[in-house]
């Protein structure tokens, strides 16, 4: 019996503190995170990615084709070797160029980038003779209507600034060329006025 009464408080203690124990115990830390895919430069290379792998964060494994155009050209070691030697804030942009700058060596062997560069620099002269053509003729325009303007102006103040009915009696009192004209009237008058002519037949 007295055996039973020490087993009994014993056991009861354990029994008393696990349901406390389990609700205020917080929960357990999440285990480290562990990369279930490799990243695309690593299942490349097939090597075991690293957590810190250096190209995990730029080459994900859904982009296999970005890392293995950059490798084709630049090597994987010479990749790192450029990330490493960036501070984090430039190594996203580092690897967008090195991609490009890949991709353009695929297409064109020779000159690479280079070829597009120049190509794009052609179409930006072309862009600019244009535009300064553009530019000349709209000058030329502005030009001629300076000049139709002042020529409309200086018209405009060489005329006479008189009313319509005074040009019109200054017309009638001093028509021109009236001279020439009376004169020969009057002759001709004198000359079928004269007796002899006003009963000359006409049939004679």
């Amino acid at each position: 019996m007295e055996s039973s009464d020490t087993y009994t408080p014993t056991s009861s203690a354990p029994l008393s503190h696990s349901p406390t124990s389990s609700s205020s115990s917080p929960p357990p830390p999440p285990p480290p995170t562990v990369v279930m895919s490799p990243c695309a430069a690593c299942k490349i290379l097939r090597r075991r990615c690293a957590e810190k792998c250096v190209l995990a964060p730029y080459f994900p494994p859904t982009e296999p084709a970005k890392f293995t155009i950059a490798h084709r050209v630049f090597g994987a070691s010479n990749i790192i070797k450029f990330l490493q030697e960036l501070p984090e804030s430039q190594r996203a942009d580092a690897v967008t160029s090195m991609v490009y700058e890949a991709s353009a060596r695929i297409r064109d062997p020779v000159y690479g980038c280079a070829g597009a560069i120049c190509q794009l620099q052609k179409q930006v002269n072309e862009l600019q003779a244009q535009l300064a053509k553009s530019q000349a003729e709209l000058v030329t325009m502005q030009l001629q209507q300076a000049n139709l303007v002042a020529l409309i102006c200086m018209e405009m103040a060489q005329s006479p600034q008189e009313s319509p009915q005074q040009s019109v009696d200054n017309f009638i009192s001093t028509p021109p060329h009236t001279g020439g004209y009376q004169s020969g009237m009057n002759n001709f008058f004198e000359e079928n006025t004269s007796p002899n002519s006003l009963w000359e037949p006409l049939w004679t």
